[in-house]
């Protein structure tokens, strides 16, 4: 890299440090991220390298090294860096690995990539198939290292063997997951680059490109024997990389591997000198910032998705492509179902079951879509999808138990209000069989529309019989009731007619409706057959129309009429016979028997 970069970023740490905001002594130095537990079957976050990442504000990626142990991939990232064996990661010369878990270089490369600036963080990785770890661990590191890199070395010494393109089964199902969804698309995740470093002085007359595909080639399989079917399988899914992959060889850089730390580049050999500054530029011209959920990460965000990725590898026995695609699509999953639970709580309860159901489907269709439309994976994202409908669900069936409530306290509260009107209808002062008919209408009609809802056929059923029952009761009260007030108003009338207005036809009239009462009703044997007497249905008929209409509704005014009636009598008779004198329009009764208008005479 260039001595001006270097010298930018070591100011900016520099200040950094002076600020006082990080316990570390000096960046120029490496720091592990990722430690294994006591067991080394685990891996677990080491804070003193995150702070480093966590302080970056810029786009961060990162160049990951992978490989065998003791195949050289912390002097290969020394090469990459421009820095010495003593200066840079620690390189071991004894058997057993210097590197545990994952180390970080703690200054990073300042790049300008595509015209955003772009700190670069180059990864070193602690080697496969050594001594006293499990298997498991290794797919561990191998998993992290692809997921979080932008840049993956795989770093083979001579030659591919079968266990390295085994080992490539995970990045091959990252790359079915993710890379084919996004390519020419928008990018959402891309999935790191990955680089075949092959380590070999001569490589017969044949490309390292041409070594890759030969590597790959599908292995002839006539007796169908299932692992060789499993390789076949990890060849031909490598194909979908396409683009992703590219090939590199790299001399040895000199025959005394042991000394290599102590030469200078004019000690080396000038092909690898050369080669190495290549691999350099093309690695530069490979890196891009770390995409995930459609966003580049700076420094915190990329901690918080390295603790997500960290938390998913260690949860199963066996790190795989479907736990990594939930932790991709936890968020996701999750706005989705917010929005699907926003969009049903604008629907106001309560509703019928069906436009309920109505609701539901449109609004888990539109999440789905959403959900579609942001998803990681391809195949393993099904589970995501699955997870997304159950959840919704479960929102729906609380939905539905609102719903059931609301509608009940609803229809309860118009049931109510209709019993209650029921219960002022059964005590009208005047009986009135069409205001009854007009209450029971209206309570009938204002339940059918307002009551919604699950409840409402529950409800239906107890209107029903409650109406029927305060129907057949105001029916068996209602001529008992009409007959008692014909027959108060008749003698009343007779009283008002014989001594108060004095007028003989009242009187006359009212005897005749009282004997009409008294004799024509006592010829029936019950209350129904009298209601359906055609004579007594005109009474009716009569009686209705005056007491209820839509002009006057004498329930309401009869007492103000009486009263008024009565004030008019009294003024009649009191200030009327004055002004009037003893004339009247009236054919009052007399009481001078046998008077004569002749003279009187001595």
């Amino acid at each position: 890299m260039e001595h001006s970069t270097w010298v930018v970023a070591l100011w900016i740490w520099v200040g950094f440090l002076a600020s006082g905001s990080s316990s570390i002594d000096s960046l120029h130095q490496a720091f592990p991220i990722v430690e294994p537990d006591p067991g080394h079957t685990k891996l677990r976050l080491a804070r003193q390298g995150l702070e480093i990442i966590e302080s970056i504000k810029n786009p961060i990626a990162a160049v990951a090294v992978i490989g065998p142990y003791r195949s050289g991939k912390s002097f290969l990232l020394n090469q990459l860096l421009s820095l010495s064996c003593y200066e840079g990661f620690g390189v071991g010369h004894m058997r057993d690995t210097k590197t545990k878990g994952i180390w970080v270089w703690g200054l990073p490369v300042e790049l300008d990539i595509d015209g955003v600036k772009t700190s670069v963080f180059y990864l070193d990785t602690e080697g496969f198939e050594s001594v006293g770890k499990s298997n498991v661990y290794d797919d561990r590191i191998f998993a992290l290292a692809t997921v979080m890199s932008s840049v993956l070395i795989y770093n083979l010494p001579e030659t591919i063997r079968e266990a390295d393109i085994s080992r490539l089964s995970f990045a091959v199902e990252l790359a079915e997951e993710f890379y084919g969804r996004v390519k020419g698309q928008d990018v959402a995740f891309e999935p790191a680059k990955l680089l075949w470093l092959i380590q070999r002085d001569f490589l017969q007359g044949k490309t390292v490109q041409e070594m890759v595909h030969e590597a790959l080639r599908r292995i002839p399989n006539t007796d169908g024997n299932k692992n060789i079917d499993q390789v076949n399988q990890i060849r031909d899914s490598l194909a979908i990389m396409g683009d992703n992959s590219t090939a590199f060889s790299l001399p040895q850089p000199h025959l005394q591997r042991t000394k290599l730390c102590d030469m200078k580049d004019d000690e080396l050999d000038p092909t690898y000198v050369k080669k190495r500054e290549q691999l350099k530029e093309l690695v530069a011209s490979v890196i891009r910032p770390k995409i995930v959920q459609g966003k580049t990460l700076n420094g915190k965000e990329f901690v918080a998705f390295l603790e997500q990725i960290l938390e998913a590898l260690n949860k199963g026995e066996i790190p795989s492509t479907g736990s990594l695609v939930e932790v991709f699509n936890k968020k996701i999953l999750e706005q989705c179902l917010k929005l699907y639970s926003d969009m049903m709580a604008k629907v106001g309860l309560p509703l019928s079951e069906q436009s309920l159901q109505e609701a539901h489907e449109r609004s888990r269709v539109l999440s789905m879509k959403a959900f579609d439309e942001q998803h990681f994976g391809r195949h393993h994202a099904k589970k995501s999808a699955m997870q997304l409908e159950e959840e919704m669900d479960k929102v729906y069936e609380n939905i539905i138990l609102a719903n059931k409530y609301q509608s009940s306290k609803l229809c309860e509260s118009l049931y109510t209000r209709c019993e209650d009107k029921m219960d002022q209808l059964q005590v009208l002062r005047l009986p009135s069989m069409a205001k009854f008919n007009a209450g029971f209408l209206q309570c009938n009609q204002s339940f059918e529309h307002e009551c919604v809802g699950p409840s409402k056929t529950n409800y239906e059923q107890r209107m029903m019989k409650m109406l029927g029952k305060s129907r057949t009761l105001f029916i068996k009260e209602y001529n008992h009731r009409l007959f008692n007030w014909l027959v108060a108003f008749s003698l009343v009338m007779v009283v008002v007619g014989r001594f108060i207005i004095k007028f003989i036809l009242i009187e006359i009239g009212a005897w005749i409706m009282f004997i009409f009462l008294e004799t024509y009703t006592r010829m029936f044997w019950s209350a129904e057959t009298l209601y359906y007497n055609p004579v007594w249905h005109f009474v009716v008929a009569t009686w209705e129309t005056l007491v209820y209409n839509p002009i006057l509704d004498l329930d309401r005014w009869a007492i103000p009429i009486i009263l008024l009636g009565a004030i008019f009598i009294l003024y009649w008779r009191c200030y009327g016979k004055r002004k009037h004198g003893s004339r009247s329009l009236l054919p009052l009764y007399s009481n001078h028997k046998g008077s004569s208008t002749r003279p009187r005479t001595d």
